[in-house]
């Protein structure tokens, strides 16, 4: 992800169906980043219980286009 805050990710195995936690080998607070930067990129606040929605690409895409 150029200019992103997990520079060492690993986004070229990422697909869209892929668990992005365990692809991109993001820890708890890797992930937690990752929410705070989709958050201010997007401009909408992404709460704890939506955390579950986060887990693929595709779900992350279909929360924040449903939003």
């Amino acid at each position: 992800m150029p200019g992103s805050s997990l520079p060492e990710a690993d986004t070229e195995s990422l697909g869209p169906d892929a668990d992005l936690r365990d692809t991109l080998e993001l820890d708890s607070l890797d992930f937690l980043r990752f929410v705070e930067v989709l958050s201010t990129r997007t401009g909408r606040r992404i709460e704890e219980d939506d955390y579950p929605q986060l887990v693929t690409l595709a779900s992350a895409i279909k929360f924040l286009a449903d939003s």
